[in-house]
């Protein structure tokens, strides 16, 4: 019998935590109807344009292999359907994870022969949406791999870990503050779901690395560098934080 009321309790505990709401929301649900129409119609949001320069990019061979994207790949809208849900990923050859922008650059090395596009680049920007692009709508799923493990926790506590002059982390902005207001915005949760996105204050499209590089300035910290094994622990948390959430990209933000 006891046995019996241990495992009824057991399964009554999981039904409850499974009916529990999901609370999450995307940065989307904060915006004015008027931008989040500009993100639903593929004519008006900024950011096709760079998928659209990444489809010529896909094509092209840039380095001495004369090898393309496409010619390993093929068509894109199938073979990468799913793809970036998964990154940051983590690559054997250099034991540690990395994120799409710099998967695209390790192809380059090592498949093209072609020297890695700089971080921010129109050119990175435009690939890494163009891969990004025909995982929209399907959930983050960030890969079960032990190797990510630790990696992972230490992006957690990032996370947590207040820094820079105004003594402030991610967690205080972006959980115990989310949906209250900061110079007549709302405060987001953070989720990572656009990426690359277009914002309407850079008037340009930016990786996630962009943004947490200028919430860091924001709070008077001096921000990781581009491709630092820090932000990338960071990404990675983040994704795991958005897993099942579905993708966006490319968003458009305020």
């Amino acid at each position: 019998m006891m046995r019996r009321w241990l495992l009824a309790s057991v399964f009554t505990a999981c039904a409850a935590a499974h009916a529990q709401p999901d609370t999450r929301r995307s940065g989307f649900d904060d915006m004015s109807p008027q931008t989040q129409a500009m993100q639903r119609d593929d004519m008006q949001n900024p950011g096709m344009l760079w998928v659209q320069d990444g489809a010529a990019l896909w094509e092209r061979a840039p380095g001495s292999s004369a090898k393309s994207c496409a010619g390993c790949h093929g068509l894109a809208s199938s073979s990468m359907r799913g793809v970036a849900t998964r990154y940051p990923a983590f690559d054997a050859a250099l034991k540690r994870p990395v994120n799409l922008a710099q998967r695209i650059n390790l192809c380059r090395e090592r498949h093209q022969q072609a020297l890695p596009s700089p971080a921010e680049s129109h050119d990175l920007l435009a690939l890494e949406s163009f891969v990004a692009h025909p995982s929209r709508g399907l959930p983050i799923t960030p890969p079960a791999d032990p190797q990510l493990t630790p990696f992972r926790e230490r992006g957690a506590a990032l996370y947590q870990q207040r820094i820079g002059q105004l003594d402030l982390s991610c967690a205080q902005c972006h959980d115990e503050r989310a949906g209250k207001r900061l110079g007549g915005s709302v405060i987001p949760q953070g989720r990572a779901t656009g990426y690359p996105l277009y914002r309407l204050e850079w008037q340009s499209l930016g990786s996630l690395q962009r943004r947490l590089r200028n919430c860091m300035t924001g709070v008077r910290a001096e921000p990781f560098g581009h491709g630092a094994t820090d932000m990338v622990e960071l990404e990675l948390y983040l994704a795991w934080r958005d897993r099942g959430m579905k993708m966006e990209a490319p968003a458009v933000r305020p």
